[in-house]
């Protein structure tokens, strides 16, 4: 048996055990495939994980950033108590569009506002609403702007905020200082700027499994 395939075996093993069969869901990753999605979404077990960090940390307001079709704003959504609220962005129209389909069938829709444009745009709109602090922030957009974005999630945070960034190992590139990459290029800086910034104490974790190896960084504002 080669590598990735015992990580494809043993990510399936975890959610048959750990995760109980879920319609919604299910329904929810067949809509993406159907719309020609990117099969960018998170993996039922890093759902999860998502899920139990958000109520781990006692989230009442979550930002995500990179909404694709609503998986991961499923299981986020799904950790929030009564009257708590997500607010995920999403560049994409069509993206956006099977997003909202997939969270009125998870019943989600009145607590998830779901706003459509460029997330840097959209941020900077937020700020000029005197859009109120969030307890979590989900990093998970297109990787040359991680930087950005991370500053963004800083403006937007409160002490003990928790900030996760997730594609940031990416293959172990990240350690490829001359990748032409951009993607690769925008990780790095995400982690000089999380090396350079008082303000945050975070790390990475490496994770493998059916969609390869990659990692998650997770920190906690000061």
């Amino acid at each position: 048996m080669n590598q990735s395939n015992t990580w494809e075996k043993v990510d399936q093993y975890i959610t048959e055990r750990l995760i109980p069969h879920d319609a919604v869901l299910e329904k929810a990753l067949i809509a993406n495939q159907q719309a020609g999605l990117p099969a960018y979404d998170v993996t039922p077990t890093q759902g999860k994980l998502l899920n139990l960090l958000a109520q781990m940390q006692g989230a009442k307001r979550i930002l995500e950033i990179g909404t694709l079709g609503g998986y991961s704003t499923i299981w986020l959504a799904r950790a929030l108590p009564s009257g708590g609220q997500l607010v995920t962005l999403e560049l994409d129209p069509v993206h956006a569009q099977v997003a909202a389909a997939n969270l009125s069938l998870a019943q989600l829709s009145d607590m998830v506002e779901l706003r459509v444009g460029d997330a840097l745009e959209q941020l900077a709109q937020m700020d000029e609403e005197g859009v109120q602090p969030f307890d979590m922030i989900f990093i998970d957009a297109d990787k040359p702007n991680n930087p950005n974005y991370l500053k963004w999630a800083l403006h937007f945070s409160h002490p003990g905020t928790v900030i996760i960034g997730d594609n940031v190992i990416r293959e172990g590139e990240i350690i490829n200082e001359g990748s032409q990459d951009p993607r690769v290029q925008g990780v790095r800086q995400f982690y000089d700027l999380l090396a350079e910034e008082p303000k945050i104490n975070a790390t990475a974790i490496q994770t493998v499994g059916s969609k390869g190896y990659d990692g998650f960084v997770l920190g906690i504002v000061k």
